[in-house]
This record gives C-alpha cells, sequence and structure tokens, in this order.
C-alpha cells in the first residue's frame, strides 16, 4: 500500500506523462472553451472516422463510421500492408448561425496498417446507414493450414 502511494503518484512511466499532458490540454481546452464559450466536450483527438479492425481465418474486416457521407465522396486505396480511407464530409446550412457545434465538416483521411498480407483484387467496400464495412481477403500465404498427422 505504501510502494503503491510512493512509487504510483506522480506517474513515473513515459506512457502516464503523456496521458498527464493530454490531460491537461482537455483541462486547458475546458477552461479557456468556458470564458469563449466555444468548448464542446467531445474535442479529443480529433480522429474521423472512427473505426474497428477485426479479422477471421480468412479476412480483414474494417468498419468505419461515417454519417452523412456520401460513397462517391469516398476513396478506399490499399497500398501494401496499409489500407487509405478518404473523403469530404458536407453539412448543409453552413451560413447558418450556430448555438452549438459539434459536428464538422470537410476532408479527412484515415491510414491504417493491417496485420498482414492482403489480397488487393478482392476488396469490397459497402456503405450502408453511414456504416463503411471494407472486406479484405489475406494473402494465401496468411493463411492458417491444417497439417495432417500421419
Amino acid at each position: 500500500m505504501v510502494y503503491t502511494r510512493r512509487f504510483d503518484f506522480p506517474a513515473w512511466g513515459w506512457r502516464s506523462a503523456f496521458e498527464e499532458m493530454d490531460r491537461m490540454k482537455k483541462d486547458m481546452n475546458r477552461l479557456f472553451g468556458s470564458l469563449t464559450g466555444r468548448y464542446s466536450p467531445a474535442s479529443g483527438s480529433g480522429v474521423f472516422p472512427m473505426l474497428n479492425l477485426t479479422e477471421d481465418k480468412d479476412r480483414y474486416y474494417v468498419r468505419a463510421e461515417l454519417p452523412g457521407v456520401s460513397p462517391e465522396a469516398l476513396e478506399i486505396h490499399v497500398t501494401g500492408k496499409n489500407l487509405s480511407i478518404a473523403g469530404e464530409r458536407k453539412i448543409s446550412a453552413e451560413n447558418a448561425k450556430y448555438h452549438r457545434r459539434e459536428r464538422e465538416a470537410g476532408k479527412f483521411s484515415r491510414i491504417i496498417g493491417l496485420p498482414g498480407n492482403v489480397d488487393g483484387d478482392k476488396i469490397e467496400a459497402r456503405l450502408t446507414d453511414g456504416l463503411l464495412t471494407v472486406i479484405i481477403p489475406k494473402a494465401e500465404a496468411e493463411k492458417p493450414r491444417q497439417i495432417q498427422v500421419k
């Protein structure tokens, strides 16, 4: 108990130091935002779109939340072990007087490192109800093989 109190605060690791800097940045944004009326509690890292990368034995799946983005506004590329998603989200009524603005419009780009080699010729992408699903088949060399015991 004493050891935990003595060596856990302040945190001594690099990761904890960066977490502390991030917390201080959020506190400062909240302080200055409350003075100017422009603070949004959702002002985090600014990463858009939020996504998940999952896999099964044959494929990788990238699912990204893209509300208000049309399929024509998206560009998806695969280069080596990287998937790039770029596009633009447009919001109507840009000339309106905002009382609160939490949804941002504009161009975005994300590059996601894939865990293994992929078959770039068979990639599929679908955008349904604001959810982009990219299905990426694994390269044959990456797929697990069953080995018969003799």
